[in-house]
């Protein structure tokens, strides 16, 4: 075939593959190579509160080595030398996490690795979502994680949809017995309806405007694609017994289940993406036993409803977090609990004992109360079970199971 010919075939070809392909003409002969085009940026939101920011110390990545199903998972975390992998194709912009981590809107950003947790310290589900999304995709992605610890949906996230709240009888009554102006106490929780939303909603939209900003190696030309988006909240709805004053009964978190729903349609609206992919974190705090103990299984029913209704059937996943509770941590973390409080009381009767006093004999206690491996596995906790105990390995294996079932959202897993 002469080069000309060849020429025209691999035009052709171009076309009909409809991938760039760049022509090559050494020495009076054609030589084809295909170029594949640029992807958009996929962008992934990750939002709620304490445990989407994580409050699992970095010291904590430890105990994954001596379980066999996180092992692995710290592999993709630290290099063989201990030391944090910074992922080159993985960028983050992370608000609400810095500070106090509660109300400053303090921005975090860089390449993705350990230290956009809580604080510069800790870790979040943020890890091996992006490690997990971006092994699966082999593609440059960007989080945008916008988590404020202390936060509610019935009040702090409250999605517009939801319109304003309403206060029962039974909030007022009990305003009432707490000698608290109800006018007063409408007006102030009715001041901070929505406000984290919108902070939530405002700090996307300023990223997307501006991604090189986040992301030096973002191509414009190339664009970004809005790929999906991750609730991990609750905490304080679920333990809100005014607000939920049924919530020991069946339904008795309706309105949560409404207003989850709401959030989904809100999001999708600000963001101009109809059928973005959601995923739903569902409580997993004291594991699978709580699927079986109000009011903790009847939260897990509220969170979980959006995924069943037919209006988001095919792009609402919501990810039961309970499997990877661990119940050994969580038994120590309780006696170590039980046993600080002697020690406090005993303390208290006890003034004159000096601060080294004390220290010394919680030490002694702890040596007398737990064996030396007990003591090394506790080095897995660094904080209370309403943080997933601050566990690495309780919420490194969250965060890839959100990545997994994104990635079944976008079709990408079939499972």
């Amino acid at each position: 075939m002469s080069a000309v010919l060849l020429s025209q075939h691999l035009s052709r070809f171009a076309k009909s593959f409809g991938t760039g392909l760049v022509l090559l003409h050494l020495g009076g002969s054609a030589l084809a190579t295909v170029v594949t085009n640029k992807h958009p940026l996929r962008v992934y939101i990750l939002a709620g509160q304490s445990n989407m920011q994580g409050h699992a110390n970095v010291t904590t990545l430890d105990s994954m080595a001596a379980d066999r199903t996180t092992a692995p998972l710290l592999k993709e975390i630290r290099d063989e030398t201990g030391k944090p992998i910074v992922w080159d194709k993985i960028w983050i912009s992370s608000i609400g996490c810095a500070g106090n981590g509660y109300s400053d809107l303090i921005e975090q950003t860089g390449k993705l690795t350990t230290g956009f947790g809580a604080s510069q310290e800790e870790i979040g589900p943020e890890l091996m979502f992006g490690i997990t999304m971006n092994k699966a995709l082999n593609e440059p992605i960007l989080l945008i994680k916008t988590a404020w610890g202390g936060r509610s949906l019935i009040t702090d996230f409250r999605p517009p949809s939801g319109g304003s709240r309403k206060f029962s009888d039974y909030i007022k009554d009990r305003w009432k017995e707490r000698k608290l102006d109800p006018d007063q106490e409408v007006a102030k929780i009715s001041s901070a309806s929505g406000v984290f939303y919108h902070h939530m909603i405002d700090h996307i939209r300023m990223v997307l405007g501006d991604i090189k900003r986040v992301d030096p190696d973002y191509d414009p030309k190339q664009g970004y694609k809005l790929s999906g988006f991750v609730w991990f909240q609750g905490f304080n709805d679920m333990i809100d017994e005014w607000s939920y004053h049924d919530r020991m009964q069946p339904g008795g978190y309706a309105e949560y289940r409404e207003l989850m729903a709401d959030l989904i349609r809100d999001v999708r609206k600000d963001l101009n993406a109809p059928k973005l992919p959601f995923v739903i974190g569902v409580m997993g705090i004291d594991g699978l036993k709580g699927d079986s103990k109000p009011p903790m299984s009847n939260f897990r029913i509220a969170q979980s409803a959006p995924a069943l209704s037919p209006e988001f059937k095919k792009n609402v996943l919501a990810v039961p977090t309970a499997p990877y509770w661990d119940e050994d941590l969580d038994a120590l973390q309780q006696r170590k609990e039980r046993l600080n409080s002697k020690l406090d009381r005993d303390f208290r009767k006890r003034p004159d004992l000096s601060q080294e006093g004390r220290e010394e004999l919680r030490a002694r206690a702890f040596r007398s109360e737990f064996s030396t491996e007990e003591l090394e596995r506790m080095k897995g906790i660094s904080n209370g079970g309403y943080h997933y105990l601050g566990a690495a390995k309780i919420l490194e294996p969250i965060g890839k199971a959100f990545a997994e079932a994104m990635l079944k959202l976008e079709g990408v897993r079939k499972d």
